[in-house]
């Protein structure tokens, strides 16, 4: 009987010295020369290094580490320049998030696209001409995009288990709000696509079933992601490069209801429930170079055949009618009067029909 009972003691005193025991640590997470250890944030940048007589820039970032595992969250703002929201609500998200209180890790990359942003710049990178979000995966001995997407792949992408793109309408776009579901990728991971483009919260999904799947000419940001058999998604909010406190507030938004689905923090929005998706989507794009005329606006619905706009020269001769290619609505418009033979004048989308959902 002493025997058994002092089994039972020692049972007892293992199991309380078990259940008092702290769950496992958290580990330090470093990304280029920042380090962050558990519970803490850090901040400091990565180096894109200069090529030749080409100088280089840098990528501005912080760690947000929280004091218990889970998985790493890459948001990433200001791979276009001129796109201002994602990076207002990056800044506010770091002051406001409790690292203490958060599971795994958030990686912020506050500007993606320093040479585009301090130089005022839609689309293209000074320096090159080039797309930032048209050269993933990047190349270490390219020019500075391709650089800049180099080490954003490997420094941010391969560390991340999920990631966000922030966008919105660069200074030339008059957009309403609206996310990418992407369908690259095996099922299992277009389904985690899926439910995190819900838990961002945005009522209007756009289907995009035209991304590469060669992960060696990736193309975008998040496709880059995709390819390696990693969620995410790329998001937009604002237009005509505002800095409004709807379009940042949204994304605030949108990544609490991103780290409560992901279990990294407890509370936050829950997920859209009743989101339209968008099937056929088309951007409609400029045969000349001259002056553009919108005739639609942002979030209207358009017959097929409508008129979205047109180009005139520079002395006001109508040069070409932009129609809308199906009924539809009108996702963004350009809204500035310059316009580039090639460049976007609209985005047009309808509502997804059955065949438009990618197959289980």
């Amino acid at each position: 009987m002493r025997a058994r009972a002092w089994v039972g003691m020692w049972s007892a005193i293992v199991a309380a010295v078990l259940a008092a025991a702290p769950a496992a640590a958290q580990s330090p997470i470093t990304i280029g020369s920042v380090t962050a250890a558990p519970g803490a944030v850090a901040s400091g940048q990565l180096e894109v290094p200069a090529r030749g007589a080409e100088a280089g820039t840098i990528i501005p970032i912080s760690i947000l580490n929280g004091a218990r595992p889970g998985p790493v969250l890459a948001l990433v703002a200001g791979i276009h320049g001129a796109e201002y929201p994602p990076v207002l609500a990056l800044q506010r998200l770091r002051a406001s998030v409790d690292p203490k209180a958060l599971a795994g890790a958030i990686v912020m990359v506050h500007v993606a696209n320093i040479p585009s942003f301090l130089g005022r710049t839609i689309y293209y990178t000074p320096g090159d001409g080039k797309n930032l979000n048209r050269v993933f995966p990047g190349r270490a001995d390219g020019t500075i995009s391709e650089r800049i997407a180099d080490v954003l792949t490997r420094q941010v992408i391969d560390r991340a288990d999920y990631l966000v793109d922030l966008h919105c309408g660069d200074a030339n776009e008059s957009l309403r709000p609206y996310l990418y579901w992407e369908t690259t990728g095996a099922p299992p991971v277009v389904e985690q696509i899926r439910q995190l483009a819900l838990a961002f919260g945005m009522d209007h999904i756009v289907i995009d079933n035209s991304r590469p799947n060669d992960a060696a000419a990736s193309v975008y940001l998040s496709n880059t992601v995709i390819t390696r058999g990693k969620p995410a998604i790329t998001i937009e909010s604002g237009a005509l490069g505002q800095s409004d406190e709807e379009s940042i507030a949204r994304i605030e938004r949108g990544v609490a209801g991103v780290l409560r689905h992901l279990k990294m923090r407890a509370d936050g929005p829950g997920p859209a429930e009743h989101p339209v998706y968008i099937g056929r989507n088309e951007v409609l794009r400029a045969g000349f170079t001259g002056v553009f005329h919108p005739a639609v606006e942002r979030g209207h619905t358009v017959a097929e055949g409508a008129l979205v706009g047109r180009i005139t020269d520079f002395q006001g001769n109508t040069l070409e009618e932009i129609r809308a290619p199906f009924a539809g609505e009108v996702l963004y418009v350009i809204g500035t009067p310059p316009m580039t033979k090639g460049e976007p004048v609209g985005f047009i989308g309808a509502p997804a029909k059955p065949e438009d959902f990618p197959k289980k």
